[in-house]
């Protein structure tokens, strides 16, 4: 009989930081680590251990609370410095992290982060909103082209790899409200909808 497995998989790889600081001279302070699930991306993350700290014994210890450790760090993401230090606290005990040996450690630190994008600084409105305002600047005596477009807000994170296109620069991409092509076209015929835009 084949077995079953149930609940959430992990696709965790590695070991856990206290696994690793606590076999280091020093407890790795300057030593870099990586954690597998970033290795994903095409540019390099990695941390530098600042400084370490043990956790007291929790009141009910069970293997995750022993394992934990508060670990100050250097983080780079994707080729991004982050701008200040941080710390890894709750997601210590998760094995999945791994030391850099000494000899790999200048393959990480040469890596170049990806250029930066520029982004839309406006974007049309949604087609029943745009419908809406035409109607209204129609009622008005407005042209009904007026107030079509909308500023557009990012989440500017410390690991932002765009800006906002200034006045007149054109950006990389354009962000539009179109259908685009459908997958089954045949389901759209007679509708009189222009997938072109």
């Amino acid at each position: 009989m084949p077995y079953k497995y149930i609940g959430r998989t992990i696709d965790h790889k590695g070991k856990t930081i206290w696994e690793i600081v606590g076999n280091l001279k020093n407890f790795g302070v300057g030593r870099m680590i990586v954690r597998n699930s970033f290795e994903r991306y095409p540019e390099k993350s990695y941390m530098r251990i600042l400084k370490v700290e043990a956790l007291p014994n929790p009141a009910k210890p069970s293997m995750d609370e022993r394992r934990k450790v508060k670990v100050y760090i250097d983080e780079v993401f994707r080729g991004n410095k982050c701008p200040e230090h941080s710390m890894i606290n709750l997601a210590s005990y998760k094995a999945d992290y791994k030391l850099i040996p000494k000899d790999e450690e200048a393959n990480y630190i040469d890596n170049k982060a990806l250029a930066t994008r520029i982004v839309p600084r406006t974007v049309e409105l949604p087609p029943l909103l745009k419908e809406l305002v035409i109607r209204e600047n129609l009622a008005n005596g407005d042209p009904a082209e007026k107030d079509n477009e909308v500023e557009v807000a990012y989440v500017q994170g410390p690991y932002a790899r765009y800006r906002i296109a200034k006045e007149g620069e054109k950006p990389d991409f354009e962000i539009t409200m179109g259908l685009g092509t459908p997958a089954s076209p045949s389901l759209y015929e007679g509708i009189g909808l222009d997938f072109s835009k």
